[in-house]
């Protein structure tokens, strides 16, 4: 998904300074951004208080929206770098497009990957006619310095493994938990999962005390090692932890989000992840003018020009804080 911000400010993300390094409870509250004519998605990531979590550099959370007379999602082709794109839905369908072909319509628990690594372009679109209802989330992954100029490829997987409890499925999206792997390509140590809690649910789930960790409530009313959470809200859990208490009040989900944390600082603008403010102006001027990101073909309508980049002079040093 694009980051559709007509004032798109570089930020610098990553770097063990932003990492708590002991379990706490810290809730991260959304910003609301208007995504296309009739999306309006919760920002998480970057918050005001925390860039990333892991390689996990930016999390949007959007519906349930009723779109039964409305056009839906409708993002123009965009370009990405240095970035894995991730698409999980619990309602709707979202059809994608890129510069590498590939066309695919991504339903319900199924993952849609796109690894944008040194320059991609892509759409993404409610299909004609669509579902009613249009539930999910897109998330970003920062890729490491030495995967991201890798060739831009995009997976998608309908099959994907489980981790069960009593009043809990877990479906492993990327990663590894509790020792079932998704089939997604990554390329530094990180989890993610959707959680499906039953009514009266109360379990704890396994944990990586290496990874930092975040909850974000999809749906229903849940609490996390304690702390209630809303639908669109998201917990910040640091690191240190063995394992996760779960208590669900009604059906909910969730999702986990977790990795070692990212070590190299980086330069975030508008759909880039990079490594300096130079790199970002270049890759901006090749979307506006040249062909370094391709071109997505069968879309209907024009592609989204990139905004001006403000005069800051932003350098991440790549290193340990």
């Amino acid at each position: 998904m694009s980051n559709l911000d007509r004032q798109a400010t570089p930020t610098v993300c990553g770097g063990r300074g932003f990492v708590v390094a002991e379990p706490v409870r810290e809730l991260l509250s959304p910003r609301r951004v208007q995504l296309g004519e009739s999306t309006e998605v919760r920002r998480l990531l970057p918050n005001l208080g925390r860039r990333m979590v892991g390689a996990w550099a930016f999390v949007d959370h959007y519906g349930p929206d009723d779109i039964a007379d409305e056009p839906g999602m409708q993002v123009p082709p965009h370009p990405h770098m240095g970035l894995q794109t991730v698409s999980w839905l619990h309602e709707g369908e979202v059809l994608h497009r890129d510069s590498t072909g590939s066309l695919q319509t991504i339903r319900p628990r199924e993952l849609g990957l796109m690894t944008s690594g040194r320059a991609i372009s892509h759409s993404e679109e409610s299909p004609r006619p669509h579902a009613r209802f249009l539930h999910g989330a897109q998330l970003w992954v920062a890729l490491p310095d030495a995967h991201r100029h890798v060739e831009p490829h995009f997976q998608h997987h309908a099959d994907l493994p489980h981790v069960t409890a009593p009043g809990l499925t877990a479906t492993v999206i990327l990663g590894t938990l509790d020792g079932a792997t998704s089939p997604g390509t990554t390329y530094t140590p990180l989890v993610g999962a959707d959680l499906t809690l039953t009514a009266g649910a109360d379990t704890r789930l396994p944990l990586d005390p290496d990874f930092e960790y975040a909850v974000l409530a999809m749906s229903g009313e849940a609490h996390v090692d304690g702390v209630p959470l809303l639908p669109g809200s998201m917990l910040y859990l640091g690191c240190g932890r063995t394992d996760l208490p779960l208590r669900a009040l009604s059906d909910a989900g969730l999702m986990l989000l977790g990795g070692e944390p990212f070590e190299e600082e980086l330069v975030m603008w508008w759909n880039f992840v990079a490594r300096t403010d130079e790199e970002i102006r270049e890759a901006r001027e090749q979307w506006m003018k040249g062909d370094r990101f391709g071109e997505v073909k069968g879309y209907d309508g024009d592609r989204l020009d990139a905004p001006e980049v403000p005069p800051t002079q932003l350098k991440a040093r790549g290193r340990v804080r």
